[in-house]
């Protein structure tokens, strides 16, 4: 097939489905977002223009549903992450306003946000709680050994993120002074 046979076939099925495909997503989410989902079934349908069967409809209508669960799940899953994030606000607020600086303080709740679940774990159980790696390792419910490695990679991922501040607080640092 040529490019301008694809491009003729692509037309057509836009022409023939995109209202259809648009009313399905209407029918499962919000207007803005159906029109976005629109666009995301018929990029897939381009790219696997290939694929798309004669009968193209119940298969652009698969696509645009998973196209939304996709979405779901990544809004489900960033929700999640800014609760968890408030969490830590919570949990991290100092006694008194004076004791950690703010700045320390959100570079200390950015870095855990990088950490996984089980290094987060790890290092707060540690950090926070005053166990051994050896308790650790039985409220993780994991060998002393895998606890101790997740600890270990957590400090290192902190460290780093700790260095990526400094640099870019450096560079902030001089760029202020430039500007003087």
């Amino acid at each position: 097939m040529t490019n301008e046979d694809e491009g003729r076939r692509f037309a057509e099925l836009w022409e023939s489905c995109a209202r259809r495909v648009y009313a399905y997503a209407l029918r499962h989410t919000d207007a803005d977002s159906a029109q976005d989902v629109v666009a995301e079934t018929f990029l897939v349908a381009w790219r696997r223009l290939a694929d798309v069967p004669g009968d193209p409809l119940p298969w652009l209508l698969v696509v645009a549903r998973n196209t939304m669960s996709n979405r779901r799940r990544s809004t489900y899953r960033r929700r999640l992450l800014e609760r968890e994030l408030a969490r830590f606000v919570q949990v991290a607020r100092p006694a008194q306003a004076a004791d950690v600086p703010v700045r320390a303080r959100e570079e200390v709740l950015r870095a855990l946000a990088r950490l996984t679940d089980a290094e987060r774990e790890a290092l707060l159980l540690t950090a926070w709680d005053g166990l051994t790696p050896q308790q650790g390792a039985k409220v993780a419910g994991c060998s002393e050994q895998a606890f101790t490695k997740r600890l270990s990679r957590a400090r290192a991922r902190v460290a780093a993120a700790e260095h990526e501040d400094d640099t870019t607080g450096t560079a902030q640092v001089h760029e202020l002074r430039r500007a003087r």
